[in-house]
Formats: C-alpha cells, sequence, structure tokens
C-alpha cells in the first residue's frame, strides 16, 4: 500500500501519522519526507518538477510506502500531480491529519478540495482526527467538518479515527526509536533502577519505564485507528 499524508496546513501531526500510525502497520513501510530542504541544508522554495518525476519513478519499485509532505510542499505538489496527469493514481490512500484548530480545519478542507479536483475519488481521501483531548467527541469538536462531509460527500470520514493526546509523541520527537521499537525492546528498566550508579542514571531507567508503558497503551489505540482508516 502506498500512502501520501498531506494536509496545507502545519502541525497537524503529519510526521506523527506517517511514521508511528501507518510506517509500522505497513510491513514496516518507507517513510519518504518531501520538504524544502536542498542537499547543502539550505531551504528551497518549492519541490521541484524534476524531484517529483523522480519520486514518482521511484515509488513504482515499492510494495509499501509513506510519504510525508510538507506543509510548505503541499501546493506545489498538488500543482505537480495535475501536471503528471495519472500520478495521483499511485497512491492508494491519501490521508489527512487535522487537528480542532480553525485555521487548520479550514485547511483540511481546502486540501480535500484539492485533491477532489484532480480527480481522487472520496473513498481513497481519508481524514485522522488527531490531538484530541481524551473527553473530546470528534462530532463536536470538528463539527464543521462533519457539515462539510454531509454536503459534499467528497471524502470518507470515520469518526472513530482519532489519536488522543498522549506525551509519547513529545518525547519520542526527533529520536530515532519508534513505538514499535520500545515495545520491542527487552531491557527490564525495574531491575536497572535497582543497579542504577546515581541518582541521573536511576531517574533515566525510571523514565523508560514510563516511556514504555505509554507505548503499550498508544499501540492499542493506533492499531485501532489504522483498522478503521482502511476498513
Amino acid at each position: 500500500m502506498k500512502v501520501a499524508v498531506i494536509n496545507f496546513s502545519g502541525n497537524v501531526g503529519k510526521s506523527t501519522v506517517a511514521r508511528h500510525l501507518l510506517a509500522p502497520r505497513l510491513n514496516n513501510a518507507e517513510v519518504i519526507p518531501v520538504e524544502s530542504i536542498n542537499s547543502d541544508g539550505t531551504d528551497e522554495t518549492a519541490i521541484r518538477g524534476k524531484q517529483f518525476g523522480e519520486l514518482q519513478e521511484y515509488l513504482q519499485t515499492l510494495d509499501d510506502a509513506v510519504i510525508d509532505i510538507g506543509a510548505s510542499n503541499v501546493e506545489d505538489f498538488v500543482k505537480l500531480m495535475k501536471q503528471y496527469k495519472g500520478s495521483h493514481e499511485d497512491f492508494d490512500y491519501f490521508v489527512i491529519p487535522t487537528v480542532p484548530k480553525n485555521k487548520q480545519m479550514r485547511d483540511t478542507i481546502s486540501t480535500i478540495d484539492a485533491l477532489a479536483e484532480i480527480g481522487v475519488p472520496a473513498k481513497k481521501i481519508r481524514l485522522v482526527f488527531n490531538m484530541l483531548e481524551i473527553d473530546d467527541v470528534p462530532e463536536r469538536v470538528f463539527a464543521g467538518l462533519f457539515e462539510y462531509h454531509t454536503a459534499s460527500k467528497s471524502f470518507t470520514l470515520r469518526p472513530e479515527a482519532v489519536i488522543h493526546v498522549n506525551d509519547i509523541y513529545g518525547k519520542l520527537k526527533g529520536a530515532e526509536q519508534g513505538i514499535k521499537d520500545i515495545l520491542n525492546d527487552p531491557t527490564d528498566y525495574k531491575e536497572k533502577i535497582k543497579t542504577a550508579k546515581d541518582a541521573d542514571e536511576k531517574l533515566h531507567f525510571a523514565q523508560m519505564v514510563g516511556i514504555k508503558r505509554l507505548a503499550a497503551g498508544v499501540t492499542e489505540e493506533l492499531d485501532a485507528v489504522f483498522k478503521t482508516l482502511f476498513k
């Protein structure tokens, strides 16, 4: 399966969805970031046509992939899909993470419209409700998106596709380890605490106990989200 994670807005958790929700459940699929960065480290203003062409070629060689499209590149990515007619068909799904903020919800609708305009069918456009507090209800917090779905029917909406606020995402930001790696870590950190040399080492091992507990809880949620998202 090949999935593009996309939204005109930043700060909606695209990388979290790509790295922690999708890739581990797609045979540890490669996550391909599309970002405005040159090889020399300087900012690039747009993804170039050549780069997009190379991406399309590379995708043909993969069975599973997750494309994480940076917010500054989404507009150009959509334009290039128009130029490379039919290129959107290389993706099985377009997953749009969204959060309960007015600007991001407006940008989510713009993203849906842009994809629909180039011919992406509703069944391929899937929303993920991200960063909800545990007592929030999607139908209330995202009322505008539910109303838009009723009016347009241009995307697939599943109220159960919810990722709640969880400390683990902040703790893993920038880290090489993923949630699956933490769960598969056989280290007995409680035993490590007993044999720690100093207070700092004890604190580190205690933090790892907490992270493993968070990882176990959030994995159950992400498994359920993935299942409902693609059923």
